[in-house]
């Protein structure tokens, strides 16, 4: 007799590698998200991906990545189910998973509409909302005088410095690889110093820009701007709804709003660092 398969919700989650990647692609395009090779390729190197076999054979049933920044913070991204398995318990099986593993680490994510009331039985809470803006940047409204120019490679200490001061916690593996993931990166430059940086990195047929870490709204527009005039694709980033001067500008530049999602936290009340400094993640699914 054979034997029966196991239920969903005891199918075993296993670590990914680079090779799971156009699994985890393919994945994506199940649920109706753009594939996002390069975006997958960098995460699955950079952080932690974790995945349940389709029992079927059928590449990944379920998948997420966690990046972590030491045991001070983990972010978890990319939480998909493929849609024949939704709304069976998968989704929360994988994340249980993961958190035990994390134990008690503080733990971030982002979440839609439709995932945040999982996230909010499994201990996570909301600290903040961001927008997602997207459209081709038109210039209507003039961006600050602040001075910017293209990193070299003798800005990446300025930059991981300035980075770790804001951010609050050290992702050196994560910002050392932005000259190779990113198109463009740009530095503003005012006192002698760095005091923003913002990276355009080629997602489908975008340029996402983040991370996005800047002095103050003035210089977050004068980075946007830099990085606009270096690309012919629509430009895409996720905006801390706080940053209401920014978002507004954004959109009067053309950049239409699409969605929001809320910004979530576990065992810690809020995320790290400044946030008045932070404007942009890297991207959503690591922070």
């Amino acid at each position: 007799m054979p034997i029966p398969p196991a239920p969903l919700a005891q199918l075993p989650v296993r670590r990914l590698t680079h090779k799971d990647l156009l699994a985890c692609a393919d994945l994506s395009e199940n649920r109706q998200w753009p594939r996002e090779e390069h975006k997958w390729g960098f995460l699955l190197t950079a952080g932690n991906g974790h995945g349940i076999d389709d029992p079927e054979g059928e590449g990944l049933l379920a998948c997420c990545v966690v990046t972590s920044y030491g045991p001070e913070l983990a972010a978890i991204g990319m939480v998909l189910v493929a849609e024949r398995y939704a709304r069976q318990g998968v989704g929360r099986r994988l994340m249980r998973h993961v958190l035990e593993e994390l134990g008690d680490t503080p733990t971030t994510l982002h979440a839609t509409a439709n995932g945040q009331p999982l996230y909010e039985q499994l201990g996570f809470t909301q600290a903040s909302r961001a927008e997602m803006v997207r459209g081709r940047f038109t210039f209507t409204a003039p961006a600050p005088a602040v001075p910017v120019r293209p990193a070299t490679a003798e800005d990446l200490q300025a930059i991981l410095r300035l980075d770790r001061e804001v951010f609050g916690l050290d992702r050196t593996p994560l910002i050392a690889r932005l000259p190779a993931f990113a198109d463009h990166l740009r530095v503003a430059e005012e006192d002698g110093g760095i005091t923003g940086f913002a990276a355009a990195w080629p997602n489908m047929d975008t340029h996402v820009v983040g991370p996005l870490i800047a002095r103050d709204p003035a210089t977050a527009k004068a980075l946007i701007a830099s990085l606009a005039t270096a690309t012919d694709r629509p430009l895409r980033t996720d905006i801390d709804v706080r940053h209401t001067s920014l978002l507004s500008w954004a959109k009067e530049n053309g950049l239409d709003p699409i969605t929001t999602n809320a910004v979530m936290v576990r065992s810690v009340p809020d995320l790290p660092g400044d946030w008045r400094r932070r404007f942009a993640p890297l991207t959503v699914a690591a922070g």
